[in-house]
């Protein structure tokens, strides 16, 4: 069988890497690999959908899917996941607790990131509602920064726009808003003494958060082009063997602690309490592994009025991936 020649677009990850120097091979596939940025990655994907095979937000693809209007279908690994209680900044001469954000005002980048679905989420638990909130909409570091897609949200959620001169980092920093809520930290973490996480201990939070639901933060899912995978319908399931195949070497080398492969101290200690907290399995790929976490995902993401109407995760994954072979 002649390979097919397929572009992947995916970001750095140890858990990606052996597909992206051919350490694993994906059945049927000659893949030319793209190392990109997320946030290049998705712009280019869900504006042109530029790529066959590509790391997509999680959020994004889902808004897109419940409308139908998707050129992608996913299969379910997680090349992103990650707890977001880090994902809160706030005016700490302000804010000491999550509850005092009701009524203020906090900038985010995208009102659809994933990073902000689940952030609003943990909000959620503290009685923190969407629309209790005055959001406001603008680059983190450079001024003016637009939605990926377009978003029709309800009319109780209130997003304003930064002024066209300021970056959201310098309106927190200058006590023009209340808090930030974005994946990345922003600048005026480290320079204003006054700008804080929400959380003192995000780990702490964090292990309560998972002891509590057992939901594990997805971020990214990997998309295949609609029209490739109708057209072979054995591509998406040789993907994820792929993809679960990569993480499988990654976690091996990263379990081989006699010249640690991350640069960072403590990766031994941090791998046992992982398993500790998570099993074995900590970083798993897969439905029914991820049940709770997609469940959870996708009832925020309607109720924060993202998507048009409540999905059941296996809409969301090609048909092909929702089990696999024993042997």
């Amino acid at each position: 069988m002649t390979k097919l020649t397929l572009s992947l677009a995916i970001g750095d990850y140890d858990r990606a890497r052996p597909l992206i120097d051919g350490r694993v091979q994906v059945d049927g596939v000659d893949l030319v690999p793209s190392v990109l940025s997320p946030e290049e990655t998705f712009f280019r994907a869900f504006r042109h959908a530029e790529f066959d095979i590509c790391e997509l937000s999680f959020s994004s693809y889902t808004v897109k899917t419940s409308r139908d209007d998707c050129p992608y279908i996913a299969i379910p690994a997680y090349p992103s996941r990650a707890f977001r209680h880090t994902s809160l900044y706030v005016r700490k001469d302000r804010i000491k607790r999550p509850e005092d954000l009701k009524g203020k005002r906090i900038g985010l980048p995208e009102y659809q990131l994933t990073a902000n679905v689940w952030g609003r989420a943990i909000l959620a638990d503290f009685g923190v509602m969407p629309s209790d909130v005055t959001w406001v909409r603008g680059g983190l570091e450079q001024p003016g920064r637009p939605e990926k897609i377009a978003l029709n949200l309800p009319p109780e959620i209130k997003i304003e726009q930064a002024p066209a001169d300021k970056s959201i980092s310098q309106l927190l920093s200058e006590g023009d808003i209340d808090g930030i809520l974005t994946p990345r930290m922003p600048s005026c973490n480290l320079t204003d003494p006054n700008v804080g996480w929400l959380f003192e201990d995000p780990t702490a939070a964090a292990t309560e958060y998972y002891k509590r639901t057992g939901i594990f933060p997805i971020m990214h899912v990997v998309g295949v082009r609609k029209s490739l995978a109708d057209a072979h319908p054995w591509l998406p399931g040789a993907l994820f063997k792929g993809f679960q195949q990569a993480k499988a070497l990654a976690l091996d080398l990263l379990a081989d602690t006699s010249a640690t492969k991350v640069t960072l101290p403590f990766v031994e200690e941090q791998l046992v309490r992982a398993k500790e907290l998570m099993g074995d399995d900590y970083w798993s790929y897969g439905i029914e592994p991820a049940r709770p976490t997609l469940d959870a995902f996708l009832k925020h993401h309607h109720a924060q009025g993202l998507s048009s109407r409540l999905m059941a995760p296996e809409e969301l994954f090609h048909p092909a991936t929702h089990e696999a072979f024993s042997v």
